[in-house]
C-alpha cells in the first residue's frame, strides 16, 4: 500500500452519524470506509478462512479475539481501493483492539493520523435513533424528525408499512448507549494520550459537521 495512505477513526455512539461522515470522507477524499460489522459479514459469507475462523467464536456465543479482528482488518486496508486512505468505524471498540490495531500498523510503517470525537448527548441520541422507521418490503430509512413519510407509516415509494428495529426503541437505544459509554468512550483517553482526538460537535447542522471534519482531513 501507498504509506502515504491517511489513515482516520471516527469515534462516536450509535446515532452520531458516523456512516454519514464517512461517504463525506470517501466523496471527498477517496477514503476508503471499513466499517467492522461489514467486514465480519463480508468475510462470513465468503467463508474465508478468517470468516470461517471468527464464525467458529460467534457460533460458540463468544467474541471473536482481537487478533481475529485486526487481522481481517489489516487484509483489507492492504487492497488497492485502501491506498488513499481508510475511515475506520466501530473498531477498534476497545483500549486492547486500539493497541493491537496500532501495533499492527507501526509493523508495517503506518500510523492512525487522526480520531474524529463525534459528540452527541445521549439525550439527543434517543431522540434520533427512536424516530428511525423502515419499510417494511424495502427498507428505505425514515426519521420522523428530519425526513419523515408523506403519509405517517407509510413508504413513500410502495405504501408498505414503517417497522422500529427492536434495537431502535428507547429502551435498546439506552442500553446501546450504556455499552458505548462503559467500553468504548474509554478510547478517547488513550487516543487523547497520543494526541490525535479531534472533537466534532454532532449536534451542529450537517452542512456544519461536514466543514469540521474536512478540516481536519484537510490538516493530514
Amino acid at each position: 500500500m501507498n504509506s502515504t495512505a491517511k489513515f482516520i477513526i471516527l469515534l462516536g455512539p450509535p446515532g452520531a452519524g458516523k456512516g454519514t461522515q464517512a461517504k463525506i470522507l470517501h466523496q471527498r477524499f477517496g477514503m476508503v470506509h471499513v466499517a467492522s460489522g461489514d467486514l465480519f459479514r463480508e468475510n462470513i459469507a465468503k467463508q474465508t478462512p478468517l470468516g470461517v475462523l471468527a464464525k467458529s467464536f460467534m457460533d460458540k456465543g463468544e467474541l471473536v479475539p482481537d487478533d481475529v479482528t485486526v487481522r481481517m482488518v489489516m487484509e483489507r486496508i492492504a487492497k488497492p481501493d485502501c491506498a488513499r486512505g481508510v475511515v475506520f468505524d466501530g473498531f477498534p471498540r476497545t483500549d486492547a483492539q486500539a493497541q493491537a490495531l496500532d501495533a499492527a500498523l507501526a509493523r508495517e510503517n503506518k500510523k492512525i493520523g487522526a480520531v474524529l470525537w463525534v459528540n452527541v448527548r445521549d439525550q439527543e441520541l434517543v431522540a434520533r435513533l427512536s424516530a428511525r422507521w423502515i419499510c417494511s418490503l424495502d427498507g428505505a430509512v425514515y426519521n420522523l424528525i428530519t425526513n419523515p413519510p408523506r403519509v405517517a407509516g407509510k413508504c413513500d415509494l410502495d405504501d408498505s408499512s414503517l417497522v422500529q428495529r427492536d434495537d431502535d426503541k428507547p429502551a435498546a437505544v439506552q442500553r446501546r448507549l450504556q455499552v458505548f459509554n462503559n467500553q468504548t468512550k474509554p478510547l478517547l483517553e488513550y487516543y487523547r494520550a497520543a494526541g490525535l482526538v479531534h472533537e466534532i460537535q454532532g449536534e451542529q447542522p450537517i452542512d456544519r459537521v461536514q466543514a469540521d471534519i474536512v478540516r481536519v482531513a484537510e490538516k493530514l
